[in-house]
């Protein structure tokens, strides 16, 4: 695999530097929804449930990097070395620990919305004001104060999604759940990728590029990106352009990683033939 500079290799520079860009504003809104969730401190484990996106992210990058490496800019001889191939396998393993975590975050953060409190005695969000509360709607949160209190919500019925820091009336409290569960849902589907890719690299150092095994890898790439166009389409519908924008990249960065295991694997066969 002799790296070349084409079209396609400087559209793939482009959408790995704006990812790289998503990735910093990513810790910036982690730091300004933790600076309403985490006022009053928390366990190391709590931290990082605030900061699952900046980790996700993080893993992803160094995994797609990896992934660039292997199956694009180094040759088949430098992944031969005994060294450098436990080295490239210990990152990843260092990753997938991260990816597990955001599984176990976003999950956590899902059953504790289940699980939320019923503010007694409360008609309106006018009457939390002294109480330094914040309103959470849509994944925006706003600070509750006598400007603002009535044009928040008109509800009578208020949720703590996080105890004493922030609040929410019912359709809002029945949206962050459901957005939760997306979030569930998408890094799961990423994952499933990510294993078809594993399987789909280790295959072909095996030199092994046909078979029903990658046939139905191949098959199953239509569903899992389908799926993940569906959720970029559903953060569109909810306002979060962000979120579609960067989904959309993350496929064509991973789309670009597929179309080199493919390049890679007409190597090896002509290689084969030869």
């Amino acid at each position: 695999m002799i790296a070349k500079l084409d079209f396609r290799q400087y559209l793939k520079i482009a959408i790995y530097s704006l990812l790289f860009v998503n990735f910093i504003l990513y810790i910036i809104d982690d730091i300004t929804i933790a600076s309403y969730t985490m006022r009053n401190g928390g366990s190391f484990l709590e931290w990082t449930r605030a900061f699952a996106t900046t980790i996700d992210e993080s893993a992803w990058l160094i995994l797609l990097f990896l992934f660039e490496l292997e199956t694009y800019l180094l040759s088949d001889q430098t992944f031969s070395r005994p060294m450098f191939s436990r080295i490239m396998y210990s990152v990843r393993i260092f990753c997938y620990v991260f990816l597990v975590h955001s599984v176990y975050a976003y999950s956590v953060i899902y059953v504790d919305l289940l699980k939320v409190e019923l503010i007694p005695d409360i008609s309106n969000l006018c009457e939390l004001v002294p109480m330094d509360i914040s309103f959470v709607r849509n994944l925006y949160y706003t600070e509750i104060d006598l400007k603002n209190c009535l044009l928040l919500s008109s509800d009578e019925v208020f949720y703590y999604t996080e105890p004493a820091l922030v609040v929410s009336d019912l359709s809002g409290l029945r949206l962050e759940k459901n957005l939760a569960l997306v979030d569930i849902l998408e890094v799961l589907i990423w994952l499933l990728i990510l294993a078809t890719i594993e399987i789909m690299v280790w295959l072909q150092d095996q030199s092994i590029t046909r078979g029903s095994v990658i046939s139905s890898m191949q098959a199953s790439k239509y569903l899992l990106y389908g799926s993940l166009w569906t959720i970029a389409a559903y953060w569109t519908y909810h306002g979060h352009y962000y979120f579609a924008w960067d989904e959309a990249l993350w496929i064509i960065g991973f789309i670009s990683i597929e179309m080199n295991v493919s390049d890679w694997r007409k190597e090896i066969e002509e290689s084969n033939q030869g």
